[in-house]
């Protein structure tokens, strides 16, 4: 008989807002103690003490509009922030520091997360979505320099980019990224040359939420139907269907494979989290805590397998933190 779903281990509450974005960061030096960034409805960034279980800072530079993304740049100091005040902040948080530093200007309407890739140290590269409806941008930082505009060819009707994600097949290689958008489609796009590589619908409707292992060159979306999509990316760098897996519940915010590959984890729009093995998807856990709906799950980089974490934030303002599948 399979064993019961675990309760959280812990429970973060106090940011008085729908928590839309989670990001770990478990700093390289040990021991360090671990810290996690929550984004929220109300325009604040909580920076949590896992140790405490409290909040060590709160930071405020989004005019009291929503936090939707929030990522570390090599180390817990380094941090970015997008809302739905159309900008993406940087923060230098050493020394208490608790001002933004720099800040872009995405004059974009939606809420696509950004997604962020390290090229070498101290530069970045940054894919938002753009002013234009169907348009990506991708930015070096911090210089703010444009790289490139990825446009769909006339008469796609792609619509809006819904989520994205940056990657590299291997070191020193040309960066890549995949786009889902709002007509259920994932694009492999190819910056250097600024042109869509493929081209998979997925999805009959928009793309909510995407991950990729590029070691397996294998990713998995979801969107508001009850199907999870899960793709191959062969070496022609054709995506093609890998399989699908129906859901009991329509509904996907967010999508997360843990950093070693084995496990991945869905936010659903049925307040539930839900565990899977990577390599064949199958089901291993539902987790059943929140009220409404899970906006964003995300796992700690802990080093010891025993140590890692899954957090998920919900829209009953509270963030769940779990300790599942541990033993390596």
């Amino acid at each position: 008989m399979a064993l019961p779903p675990p309760d959280p281990q812990f429970v973060l509450r106090g940011t008085s807002a729908a928590v839309h974005t989670l990001h770990f960061s478990c700093g390289s030096q040990e021991p360090a103690v671990p810290v996690l960034f929550s984004g929220s409805e109300n325009g604040f960034i909580h920076v949590w003490n896992l140790k405490t279980h409290r909040v060590d800072t709160a930071l405020d530079g989004h005019g009291r509009k929503s936090v939707y993304c929030v990522q570390t740049m090599g180390g817990k100091d380094q941090l970015l922030s997008q809302g739905r005040d159309q900008r993406i902040c940087l923060w230098d948080l050493a020394e208490g520091r608790t001002a933004v530093m720099d800040s872009v200007c995405t004059e974009n309407v939606g809420f696509c997360r950004c997604s962020l890739l390290k090229v070498a140290q101290g530069r970045w590269l940054m894919a938002m979505a753009a002013k234009a409806l169907e348009e990506v941008q991708v930015l070096e930082l911090p210089s703010k320099t444009s790289v490139c505009t990825l446009k769909p060819e006339v008469g796609a009707k792609l619509g809006m980019p819904m989520c994205l994600k940056l990657w590299q097949p291997n070191c020193g290689s040309q960066p890549l990224l995949l786009a889902g958008y709002e007509d259920g489609s994932v694009v492999l796009w190819n910056l250097s040359m600024g042109k869509a590589l493929s081209q998979l619908v997925c999805h009959q409707e928009p793309v909510m939420s995407l991950d990729f292992d590029s070691e397996k060159a294998k990713g998995i979306s979801g969107s508001s139907e009850k199907v999870l999509s899960i793709w191959s990316l062969n070496e022609q760098q054709n995506l093609q269907v890998y399989k699908t897996h129906k859901l009991v519940n329509a509904g996907i915010s967010d999508i997360t494979i843990r950093p070693d590959k084995k496990i991945l984890a869905t936010a659903g729009w049925d307040h539930r989290i839900r565990i899977f093995g990577w390599k064949n998807l199958k089901p291993l856990a539902v987790l059943d805590y929140h009220t409404a709906t899970v906006h964003a799950v995300s796992f700690s980089d802990h080093k010891i397998p025993s140590e890692r974490l899954l957090a998920a934030g919900s829209k009953d303002h509270r963030i769940s933190i779990w300790s599942i599948y541990t033993q390596t």
